[in-house]
Order: C-alpha cells, then structure tokens, then sequence
C-alpha cells in the first residue's frame, strides 16, 4: 500500500472522532424519531381521514324542495289567465332509510376509525423496532471502527520501535518490512470499518425520519443488553398490534355484510307539499317505492361475505406468522447469548493472554516476528468478532422484543 493511500485510510478511520459529536441513547433516538417521523404522520392524517368518513356516514339524507310550473302560455286563443289555468306545485321530497342503514354506515365507519387508529400503533412499533435495531448496528460499527483505530496507533509503536531496532542492528530489516506490511493491511480494514461506521450512522438517522446527519457518540452500552422477559404465547396475540388489526378485518368485514344486507331493503320516497289546479289551492301528497324485483343488492351481499372468508384466512396467516416470527426470535436470542458467553468472550480472553505473553517475549528477547504478528491478528479479530457479537446480541433482543409486542 503506497504511502499516500496509508495516510488516507488512516484519516478515514479517525475523522469521526474529530468531528463534535452529539451524545446520543438508544432512547432518544427512539423519542426523536416518533416525534415527527413522516411516516407517522401519514398514518395520523389517514386516521384523520376515517374519523372525517365516520363522520359523514352517520348523516342522514338531505330532503328535497321541488317547485314545478305546468300549462303556462303567454299567446293564443282563448285568453290565459295565468292564476285560473296555470297548475303550481311546491313541495318537498324525503328519502327515508329503513332497515337501520345510517347505523349500519355508521358501525363500519367506525370500524374503519379503529383499523386506523391500530394503524398507527403498528406504525410507531415498527419506526421503535427499526430505530432500534438500527442503533445498535451503528453503535457496533463506531465500536469496531475505534476498535481498529486504536490497533493502527498501537501497532505505529510496534514499526517504531522494530525500526528502531533496525538501526541498532538488533533485528533484521525484514521483520520492520514485516509489521509495515501488516500495519498496512490494519489501516486498510480501519478504513473499510471507517466507511462502514458512517454507512450505518446514516441509515440510523434515515430509519429515525430525519433529513440532516450529524456526527453522533453512541452512549449506550453495548455490553449491557436488557433482559427479554419470557412471554406466553396467548399474552403475545392479546398484545401485538398486528394480530389486532387481523381481528379487526374480520370486524369490518361483518359489518361491511351488515350494511350490504341492509342496503338490499328498499328507501320510500315521501313527497308532501302545495298544488294549485284551476284557481284552487290543494295539498300534494305522495310516495315513491323502489320495486326490488332484479337488484336486491344480491352482489354486494355476495362480495362482503366472501370478504369475510378474506379476513379470517388472514387472521390465522397472521397468527401463523407472528407464532413462527417469536419461535424465531426466541431461538436466535438464546443462541447469540450462548455463542458470545460460551465461546467468544473466554476466546478473546485467551487470544488477549496469548498476544500479552507473545509481545512481551518479543520485545524482550527479539524472538519471530510472524508469531507476533500471527498473535496480533487473532487477537484483533477476536476483538472485531466479540464487539460485532455483542451489537448483534442487542439486535436479537430488540427482534424479540418487538415478536412479544413489548416496544413502544
């Protein structure tokens, strides 16, 4: 690696750390993003909506005023006397709903009103899942690119101090080529982690509904993830927001067949008002009655109780799903805290032991350079596995937090 493109990935590695950073927890950024995340607020305006449907469904029909003119002339034999020969008529016309069709309307509107309103819930527990879970991979990334800066700093001391060696006579210049070449091949990986970290933050601030990037400093431990508090499987259906709006659509689409059915029974017409004929004044009375002979709403009747059908298959998708998606999390969460308490933490403390005792025989009596450098690596990357472990342990914990339906 030439040297221009070493100091590159080396700035790359540490430019975060010079910007100011904003401390930042997982809970703010949670708080942050259900403040005003668009998403959110389409989902509130969409509730908006179904309250302004509910609204009108629960109106009844407007009546009618009818004003009609008939056998007026102005020309002609015999003469027109317009107050003897001219029929008025004024009167005003009402639908009336039978079969209780407004609170049918209304029952729906209202079901609608409530689908809406899970849907916002759901909308907010999935921004908190996914803010979550995205701070935790960007916490991990800024851990493994500090992580990878340090070891650059570090292992700058060991080329300086094999250099100075060199100059002694006391260790062949191969060796200083050596650990050039493996600080060489650590600037690159802290320079790919660099890229990573900021990749990740940016999602993170993406998740969280924001359109500005600020550098951030990730305060939350990632060595502390909170415990999962077992749920049964009964409590999770009551509670996800999911399995709520499924049961919801069966709801609705019972209602939906309600008002159908009720929309098959005919609305009378009734008219009532003033007629004048032939220089009398007379009251107008009279009432319209669909004939329900072909169309008695047969098709729409048909369509919701399919509909029906509709939802409760989905309904037990749904149950299906979230059964299946806990199962998951469960097994995942118990596994990723076996692997890092069984195997990678006592690893790393092996690979940190070996790399101690290895250094120090080194600079103590000059003994192989490669079984340093061999030792430095496996530590390096047992560091690298370990940190990345412990972000994807808080992942897990957040996915099972989110199948028992605990975030907010």
């Amino acid at each position: 690696m030439s040297c221009f493109v070493r100091v590159s990935a080396f700035v790359l590695a540490i430019a975060p750390a010079l910007l100011s950073q904003t401390p930042l927890t997982l809970q703010d950024a949670v708080s942050l993003a259900l403040a005003s995340h668009p998403a959110l607020d389409a989902a509130t305006a969409r509730q908006n909506v179904a309250a302004g449907l509910r609204k009108q469904a629960g109106l009844s029909p407007n009546p009618r005023l009818i004003v009609q003119l008939e056998n007026t002339r102005f020309w002609g034999t015999p003469p027109f006397s317009y107050p003897q020969d001219t029929q008025t008529y004024a009167y005003v016309a009402q639908t009336v709903e039978t079969a209780g069709k407004r609170g049918r309307r209304v029952d729906l509107a209202s079901e609608n009103v409530r689908s809406s309103e899970l849907g916002v819930e759901l909308q907010r527990r999935q921004i908190a899942s996914r803010v979550a879970s995205a701070y935790w991979i960007a916490a991990g990334s800024a851990r493994v690119r500090d992580l990878l800066r340090e070891e650059v700093t570090s292992f700058e001391r060991l080329v300086e101090f094999n250099r100075n060696r060199v100059r002694e006579g006391a260790t062949p210049e191969v060796d200083l080529l050596r650990t050039e070449v493996e600080r060489d091949r650590l600037t690159g990986l802290a320079g790919v982690a660099a890229q990573d970290a900021e990749r990740t933050r940016i999602a993170l601030v993406r998740e969280m509904g924001k359109t500005e990037f600020p550098a951030v400093e990730f305060t939350d431990s990632l060595e502390r993830p909170d415990a999962v508090e077992p749920a049964q499987v009964s409590q999770v259906l009551d509670r996800r927001i999911d399995m709520m709006l499924a049961r919801e659509g069966v709801e609705q689409a019972r209602a939906n067949l309600r008002l159908q059915q009720a929309n098959a029974r005919t609305d009378p017409d009734l008219q009532l008002g003033y007629e004048r004929i032939g220089g009398f004044d007379t009251i107008y009375a009279a009432a319209q009655i669909p004939l329900p002979i072909w169309n008695r709403n047969q098709g729409q009747i048909e369509a919701a109780t399919a509909d029906i059908r509709v939802a409760e298959s989905s309904l037990a998708l749904t149950e299906a799903a979230i059964r299946s998606e806990l199962e998951n999390a469960r097994v995942e969460y118990a596994a990723r805290q076996k692997l890092l308490n069984d195997t990678l933490r006592p690893m790393r403390e092996r690979a940190d032991e070996v790399y101690r005792i290895t250094d120090a025989a080194y600079r103590e009596t000059g003994s192989d350079i490669l079984r340093l450098l061999d030792a430095e690596r496996v530590r390096i990357e047992t560091q690298t596995a370990y940190t990345r472990a412990l972000a994807e342990l808080q992942q897990s914990a957040v996915a099972l937090k989110t199948a028992q339906g605990d975030l907010p």
